[in-house]
């Protein structure tokens, strides 16, 4: 099952996109925990995607997919903005001593320590976040 949600590229559209995943965890029955970790990651992904992305250009989108794989017991988040993407190989580690008090990279760190799996496509204009449920 394939569900999806285009917003345009304003902050106040994120309230949208933490209903989205409300809605999905609450039809696909996540638990409480998983729900925290989908929230966080999907609404740091669809920020980034309006701000980083689509340098908060309103007359662009940010498309957001969910999938649900029963057979695996897996949901698979899609984010992707219009922007032209980034170098996602070269992020430095919000953890080192040198970056801890930049503001950068930890979105991204996020992603990766809270889902299951995740992957950069698309130029880096598009995200994908796996969570066992």
């Amino acid at each position: 099952m394939i569900k999806k949600l285009a917003i345009e590229s304003t902050p106040e559209n994120i309230a949208e996109v933490e209903k989205f995943v409300e809605d999905m965890s609450l039809e696909f029955s996540v638990g409480e925990e998983v729900f925290g970790n989908i929230l966080v990651t999907v609404t740091e992904a669809a920020n980034n995607a309006i701000y980083h992305g689509n340098h908060g250009d309103e007359s662009k989108k940010v498309f957001i997919e969910c999938i649900h794989l029963e057979s695996k017991n897996t949901v698979i988040f899609t984010i992707e903005d219009e922007g032209a993407g980034f170098d996602f190989t070269n992020i430095p580690d919000p953890t080192s001593p040198e970056n801890i008090e930049k503001t950068s990279g930890r979105g991204i760190f996020l992603m990766q320590q809270l889902s299951d799996d995740f992957n950069f496509s698309e130029n880096g204009s598009k995200v994908e976040l796996h969570f066992k449920i």
